[in-house]
């Protein structure tokens, strides 16, 4: 059984490094083979939409619309619901491949037997 790996980015562009190392992480476990589903909230909501994530800028660090292809190409990618909405988000909105769900899919995938979380 592969183990899920649950990655929630709770930083946009408000806190760069940290925002970097969770679409890395995630990215590079989707790349090693891994069962990952991604979760944007907070700030990092905002690249869900298309072309937000090419606004992002970190020296020395792996391009944020690359990172995204691959989780978009071999994971899966969530916006939450909450975070959508007081943006002003809608499904229509996002980029193709992303969902927008709440915690209780968070819940019931962190709940989920041999998952591991990692929030950012």
């Amino acid at each position: 059984m592969t183990r899920l790996l649950v990655v929630k980015a709770t930083a946009g562009a408000d806190a760069p490094e940290r925002c970097s190392q969770a679409f890395s992480v995630a990215s590079t476990a989707v790349a090693s083979g891994a069962d990952v589903s991604f979760w944007m909230t907070g700030e990092s909501t905002w690249f869900a939409l298309p072309d937000r994530a090419a606004e992002f800028q970190l020296p020395h660090a792996a391009p944020l619309p690359e990172l995204l292809a691959i989780l978009l190409d071999s994971g899966r990618v969530t916006a939450c619901t909450q975070c959508a909405a007081r943006r002003g988000i809608t499904p229509e909105d996002v980029l193709p491949g992303i969902r927008i769900a709440g915690a209780a899919v968070f819940v019931e995938e962190i709940m989920s037997d041999g998952a591991q979380a990692v929030v950012y």
